[in-house]
């Protein structure tokens, strides 16, 4: 999908000593642009976009008679100069809510709206770290679409633009779910929102398909699931592993062996997988939580490599 983070792709050229020409080095470099300053542009991009549109919120407030709206029900309507909000409308910037959050040493605004403020509050929320089934529709502030599902699909937040991982945990999955005759499935009372992201959250600098660089992009999304990783099966859950709380993953290395530890099996490279380092229980073979296991140094002793001792032995 457009919105998933690509893995670097090296590519090997042959290359022809004759056919080079002298000035093949003289290439000039753009540098990348400065994260707080862009994020001060894009701020003023996305205040914009909220103070010139409108949405039908009244098909969203719980008069509506369909008891159970998604975006698919969701209409965003420029405001034409010398023009009125119609009736049952609202400006997105009276409604919208802003999350500050950090990301690559930077601070930033991102603005989310919430479309069903009665979900079910007992409803799981996923962590940053978690697998989602949800159905979405992004596009640009000129509302140019680049990118959409037909039918829920389930992605690993990690491997999303970091905007994801900041404003989906905002919402609650679906309270219920039916499953029809002809294999579809419904679900009930589920998290509906739209994400206003600026570029430093999405792909800054690099841009993609239908966005250009440095470009602030918007995503309105339905929540439906939710499930919990543990990508190295660890019994360390992946949003656990991370160390400096900043909620992303890979720059958390324990051992400093260059794999992070949500993708390490031994984290504190001692030598005994982290698994093994659970050591509570009666038997002295675990609970299933390395994390509650605390050594001499006051940290669990899957992160401490003075702590080898092993529940196989």
């Amino acid at each position: 999908m457009k919105f998933k983070i690509l893995s670097l792709v090296f590519l090997c050229f042959n290359l022809c000593v004759v056919s080079c020409k002298k000035d093949d080095n003289d290439i000039p470099v753009i540098p990348e642009r400065d994260r707080t300053e862009q994020q001060e542009e894009d701020k003023q991009l996305l205040i914009d976009y909220l103070e010139t549109h409108y949405y039908n919120a009244s098909d969203f407030d719980g008069t509506n008679p369909n008891p159970n709206p998604s975006i698919s029900d969701l209409i965003i309507t420029k405001l034409e100069e010398g023009e009125s909000v119609p009736e049952g409308s609202r400006l997105l910037v009276n409604d919208t809510l802003m999350k500050l959050v950090t990301f690559a040493e930077t601070k930033y605004e991102v603005y989310y709206l919430d479309l069903n403020t009665n979900v079910n509050p007992e409803a799981p929320s996923p962590t940053f770290a978690d697998n989602v089934v949800v159905n979405y529709e992004g596009f640009t502030l000129d509302n140019k679409v680049f990118d959409s599902a037909a039918t829920p699909v389930t992605f690993d937040l990690t491997s999303l633009i970091p905007g994801w991982r900041k404003v989906v945990p905002e919402f609650r999955t679906a309270e219920d779910f039916v499953e029809n005759e002809d294999g579809t499935v419904d679900f009930l009372n589920h998290g509906v929102g739209v994400m206003f992201i600026p570029s430093g959250l999405a792909y800054f600098s690099s841009g993609t398909a239908g966005i250009p660089a440095y470009s602030p992009i918007i995503f309105k999304f339905d929540l439906y699931q939710m499930s919990e990783n543990d990508h190295d099966e660890d019994n360390v859950p992946s949003y656990k592993e991370d160390i400096d709380g900043d909620g992303e993953l890979t720059n958390d290395d324990t051992d400093g062996d260059r794999i992070p530890d949500f993708f390490d099996p031994d984290d504190d490279g001692d030598g005994v997988n982290t698994i093994n380092e659970d050591l509570d229980g009666p038997d002295g073979k675990g609970d299933g939580d390395p994390t509650n296991d605390i050594g001499k140094n006051g940290i669990p002793k899957y992160l401490d490599p003075e702590e080898t001792e092993s529940n196989l032995n």
